[in-house]
């Protein structure tokens, strides 16, 4: 078993239907899904998830993109999962993003930037348990 990280993708990409290239790119880079299921996120299950982001200007405009549709939450598995997962998402603004990159490929803006990933070992144990109680 290697580490663990959370991976969220956004309801933009899901409406894109770019769902199937998202988790191949996961797979190709030895990231194993093995937890999924698909969110139709609520304001305050959205709320609760980003309160790290409370104050923050764009609080607002995520948690309506988050409940904006459908998200697919995915714990993948792997060495280095996090790492791997963060190097694969790009940078959080698409724009900035390396070429070939999740976001750069699939995100069209800050928020609707395709995919959500852990930043850190300890981020993901809480965003897991968060979604998927029965694997911590």
């Amino acid at each position: 078993m290697g580490e663990r990280t959370l991976a969220i993708i956004k309801p933009d990409a899901v409406k894109k239907r770019v769902i199937g290239d998202i988790i191949q790119r996961y797979e190709a880079a030895g990231l194993n899904p093995v937890a999924a299921r698909m969110v139709h996120m609520s304001k305050a299950v959205a709320e609760e998830f980003y309160a790290v982001h409370r104050d923050r200007p764009f609080f607002g405009s995520l948690i309506a993109h988050m409940c904006s549709g459908p998200t697919v939450i995915l714990v993948l598995e792997g060495n280095d999962a996090v790492k791997v997962n963060r190097e694969l998402m790009g940078a959080t603004d698409p724009l900035k993003a390396e070429p070939g990159t999740i976001r750069a490929l699939h995100g069209a803006s800050i928020e609707a930037n395709a995919v959500h990933g852990s930043d850190c070992h300890e981020t993901a144990t809480v965003e897991i348990a968060y979604f998927f109680p029965d694997m911590v």
